[in-house]
C-alpha cells in the first residue's frame, strides 16, 4: 500500500514538474518573441483586433455570434440574447436609429466606412464619447441651425460598395454623408489579387456558411478556435497559462491554409467576383481596374447625394505605415507595414477625384508630430476604459475643420 501511495505521489509530482517545465518554456519563448514578459490576458487579446475584441469583451461569445446577415450590405449586428449587442440600433449598426425621412430637429450626417469609421462614430455603449458629433456641435453651426447628429454608418470589415449601398438606402434620411475608408479596400490591390474589389470580406462567410465553399474549412477552424480561445481566456486557471495560449495558437496556425473542404461547384463566392486572369496577371492593369471600381462607388455616392440634396465629403484614413513615429508599444501591435507604398498609391489615385469637383481629403498626416501611442493594433486607435481616444479626437478635429471649409459652416464664437 505504501508503495502504491508513493507511486501515486511520485507520478503526481512528475506531472506537476512536467507542466511547470512546459509553462516556463512557453513563458521564455514568448519573452524572446516580445522582448518582454507578456501577460496571458494581453496575448489572448492579440488573437483579435481591438474592434472585434471590444464587441464581446468579458463574455465567452465570439464576434461572429454578434453578426446578422443583411440582404444588401452583407452583414450587420443583432441585439438578441445571449450574444447580441444590446445597444445595436434598428438597422443593425450602432447608435441612434435610422429614420425613413429627414429629422426636422437635427442636421443629420451619415458617417460611413469600415471599423475605423464605426469607432469614430462610436460603437461603444453610451455614454462613450461621440467624437465627430461632439467636435461639430462644439465648434460649428450646422447649415439648418439645428444640432448635428452623426449617424454611425460604419462596421467592421466593411468597404466599398457597402458604404455606397447603405447611403443609397438612407439618402432620404440624412442631410450630409461623410466616408472614411481606404484601408479595407487596399487588400484587393495587392499584385495577383484574384477577386474584384466588391467581394465581401470574411464576415460574410461567417454569417453565410453555405456560400463559403473554398474557404469553409478555414472559416470553421477560425470559429472553433476562436470560441475555444475565448473560453480559455475566461478560465481562472487556463486563462493564465502561457502554455495553453501557445497550444491554441499552434493548432490554429497548423490547421489554417490546409482547407479540406475544397469546392468543385461551378458557382462560388470567389467565382462571382473573380478577376479575369489576363487582368490579374498584369499588375498595373489590375491596379487600374480596382481603382476604377473604388472611384466608381465614390462617384455613385456623389451622384445619389446630388439627386437628394445631400452634402458630401470623402476622407482617406491614416495608417501606421505613414507619417507616424511609432512608439515601442505601437511597433509590437501594428504588424507588417509593407503595404505602405501600395496604400499611398491608392490614396493618390483616389485624390484625382478632386478633378471632378469632389471634396476628397487625405488624412495620412493627421498624426505627424505625435510622439505618444495612437494605434492599438494594425489600424484602430487606442481607447481608454471610458472610451476616450486621442487618435479619434485628432481625426474628428481635422475632419471638422475640413468639413467647415467644404460646407462653409459658421464657426461658433
Amino acid at each position: 500500500m505504501k508503495q502504491r501511495i508513493f507511486g501515486w505521489v511520485s507520478a503526481l509530482i512528475g506531472i506537476v514538474l512536467a507542466v511547470a517545465v512546459v509553462e516556463v518554456t512557453a513563458i521564455v519563448w514568448l519573452y524572446i518573441e516580445d522582448g518582454r514578459y507578456t501577460p496571458t490576458a494581453e496575448l489572448y487579446e492579440r488573437t483579435q483586433n481591438t474592434y472585434v475584441r471590444d464587441a464581446t469583451k468579458g463574455s465567452a461569445c465570439r464576434y461572429v455570434d454578434t453578426l446578422y446577415p443583411h440582404p444588401y450590405v452583407a452583414f450587420v449586428h443583432h441585439a438578441n440574447p445571449p450574444c447580441g449587442i444590446p445597444f445595436v440600433n434598428n438597422v443593425g449598426l450602432f447608435g441612434d436609429d435610422f429614420t425613413v425621412l429627414k429629422r426636422p430637429d437635427r442636421y443629420v450626417v451619415l458617417l460611413t466606412g469600415g471599423s475605423v469609421a464605426s469607432q469614430l462614430g462610436q460603437n461603444a455603449a453610451p455614454p462613450a464619447p461621440r467624437y465627430l458629433e461632439e467636435e461639430l456641435n462644439k465648434n460649428y453651426v450646422s447649415p439648418n441651425g439645428k444640432p448635428f447628429l452623426v449617424l454611425n454608418g460604419g462596421d467592421g470589415a466593411w468597404k466599398q460598395p457597402q458604404a455606397f449601398i447603405l447611403f443609397s438606402l438612407y439618402a432620404t434620411s440624412v442631410d450630409a454623408v461623410v466616408t472614411l475608408d481606404g484601408f479595407n479596400e487596399h487588400y484587393f490591390f495587392w499584385p495577383g489579387a484574384e477577386e474584384r474589389l466588391e467581394r465581401p470580406l470574411s464576415n460574410f462567410i461567417d454569417v453565410n456558411p453555405f456560400v463559403a465553399d473554398e474557404n469553409f474549412g478555414d472559416a470553421a477552424i477560425g470559429w472553433v478556435m476562436g470560441r475555444l480561445a475565448g473560453t480559455l481566456a475566461l478560465n481562472p486557471i487556463l486563462g493564465k497559462s502561457h502554455a495553453a495560449y501557445m497550444v491554441i495558437r499552434g493548432i490554429e496556425a497548423a490547421a489554417k491554409g490546409k482547407d479540406s473542404f475544397k469546392s468543385n461547384k461551378k458557382t462560388t463566392l470567389n467565382g462571382i467576383f473573380k478577376m479575369p486572369e489576363d487582368i490579374r496577371r498584369d499588375h498595373d492593369r489590375a491596379f487600374a481596374v480596382q481603382l476604377g471600381l473604388y472611384q466608381k462607388y465614390a462617384r455613385g455616392i456623389e451622384a445619389v447625394a446630388r439627386d437628394n440634396g445631400v452634402k458630401t465629403s470623402y476622407f482617406m484614413q491614416p495608417s501606421p505605415a505613414w507619417n507616424k513615429a511609432l512608439t515601442e508599444e505601437e511597433k509590437r501591435v501594428v504588424g507588417d507595414l509593407s503595404y505602405r507604398d501600395l496604400y499611398r498609391r491608392i490614396v493618390e489615385g483616389m485624390l484625382t477625384l478632386r478633378e471632378r469637383g469632389m471634396a476628397i481629403f487625405d488624412l495620412g498626416d493627421v498624426f505627424a508630430g505625435e510622439t505618444g501611442t495612437i494605434y492599438a493594433d494594425h489600424i484602430h486607435f487606442l481607447r481608454d476604459a471610458q472610451g476616450e481616444s486621442r487618435g479619434n479626437r485628432l481625426i474628428a478635429a481635422r475632419m471638422g475643420q475640413l468639413l467647415a471649409e467644404t460646407w462653409r459652416l459658421q464657426r461658433k464664437p
